[in-house]
């Protein structure tokens, strides 16, 4: 016995790409789409610039990154810079043991 023929299945329609922004929102200055960012794949270097504000940003690139890959990296180095700056620096030469107590100069020992 034979089987029975399969109905040919069309192809599925092809999923439209939705196009990323390229133009975003300064952290700094709150303007909308004031900063762009070029990539520049040849060198391995990215530059994010507000055209508002001149706050600028340098990042490496690779094959696969975008444009919004290179602002949410922008992003997360100014909160780190901003968490940096608000953390309360110890002194370097500090160390965890008690400091001796000097010697008295009335002592008697002598």
């Amino acid at each position: 016995m034979g089987k029975r023929k399969k109905s040919s299945r069309k192809p599925a329609p092809s999923r439209q790409k939705v196009p990323l922004d390229t133009a975003f929102t300064c952290l700094f200055c709150h303007h909308d789409k004031s900063v762009t960012v070029r990539l520049d794949r040849k060198e391995g270097v990215a530059q994010l610039v507000c055209r508002v504000c001149d706050q600028r940003y340098q990042s490496k690139v690779n094959h696969l990154t975008e444009p919004i890959d290179i602002y949410s990296e922008w992003i997360d180095a100014a909160d780190a810079a901003q968490r940096e700056e608000q953390a309360p620096r110890r002194p370097a030469a500090s160390s965890s043991r008690p400091v001796p107590a000097p010697a008295s100069i009335d002592s008697d020992d002598d």
